[in-house]
């Protein structure tokens, strides 16, 4: 599959370009989907959906500051992303040629799409994905304020500007079944900033084709079940996989900072869908290699049935 090089990574999808569209900036994202009927007027069976595999997570940008700089933790982040090998990555932090590192360590199967949220090379909410499996369709950008067309706009007191990547996906596996995916990182430092940009993504996703599964990825700086961000994500629908997987791992605070893992910690970085996908098991991957870990977050992981 073509992919042209580049900040955004495009195979042939159709982009909607938030600059030129008027707020709100995501129309209903409506899904063609697959034939339900034989050429006979009987009905289709439908396909047998294979589970999919996602992953949230955080990268921590490409520091150059040992003993956790990038080239150092590089190949501990390439061990374990071979290893668990997910169908799409929601990722953050990470920045361009870092970004281009992760695609080419995970080989040839892989592609990603991502702005970087300023003008110029900056950290993104980039997506990677199995083109073995996931076919993007459609994918935007928008900003985290009262200008979300604006590139790097950033009104609500947030530390840095904060940005959303959605992309609707066909699945190639699954005769065509398509999901919308979204990623985010929420700010570090301003609650208000938080819960102003909960309110906007739960605006934008609103507007998603309600028949198609929406699964969101990221890191929200805000502690699960403690936090009225995660409340307010909660009340739009949404559901935590963490808490409605039938199968579960242990539970770690996802962020660690290199220190000593947390058993029930704080989870900042969460995987939420929509109800009706079903969540066949949840874990955090604890990968580390000689001592070293990949990030100063650990990856949150759901296989998700989404027939």
């Amino acid at each position: 599959m073509a992919v042209t090089r580049g900040t955004t990574r495009r195979t042939g999808l159709r982009t909607v370009a938030a600059a030129a569209v008027a707020i709100p900036v995501l129309g209903a994202v409506r899904s063609s989907g697959p034939r339900t009927r034989e050429a006979n007027g009987n009905p289709r069976p439908a396909p047998s959906v294979p589970p999919l595999d996602v992953m949230t997570f955080n990268l921590r940008f490409p520091s150059t500051v040992e003993p956790h700089s990038w080239p150092t933790r590089r190949p501990v982040m390439r061990a374990l992303l071979r290893a668990a090998a997910p169908h799409v990555i929601g990722t953050q932090e990470g920045e361009p040629p870092q970004l281009r590192d992760i695609e080419a360590d995970l080989g040839p199967h892989y592609a990603w799409i991502g702005r970087g949220r300023g003008g110029g090379d900056e950290e993104s909410m980039a997506v990677f994905y199995d083109t073995r499996r996931l076919e993007p369709v459609e994918h935007a950008h928008f900003w985290l304020s009262d200008t979300p067309a604006v590139r790097g706009s950033n009104t609500w007191g947030a530390a840095y500007p904060r940005m959303v990547t959605w992309v609707r996906f066909r699945d190639v596996t699954a005769g065509g079944r398509e999901f919308c995916l979204l990623n985010t990182h929420l700010d570090n430092e301003s609650q208000y900033a938080r819960l102003r940009s909960v309110s906007l993504i739960a605006a934008r996703t609103a507007r998603f084709d309600p028949s198609l599964p929406l699964v969101v990825t990221g890191d929200f700086n805000a502690v699960a079940h403690r936090n009225p961000v995660y409340d307010a994500l909660l009340a739009t629908g949404l559901v935590d996989t963490w808490d409605t997987a039938r199968r579960r791992g242990a539970g770690y605070g996802t962020y660690h900072g290199y220190q000593e893992l947390t058993p029930g910690g704080a989870r900042i970085d969460w995987i939420l869908v929509r109800p009706g996908v079903t969540v066949h098991r949840a874990w955090v991957d604890t990968f580390s290699l000689d001592g070293r870990f990949p990030s100063d977050h650990l990856p949150v992981c759901a296989t998700l049935g989404l027939g």
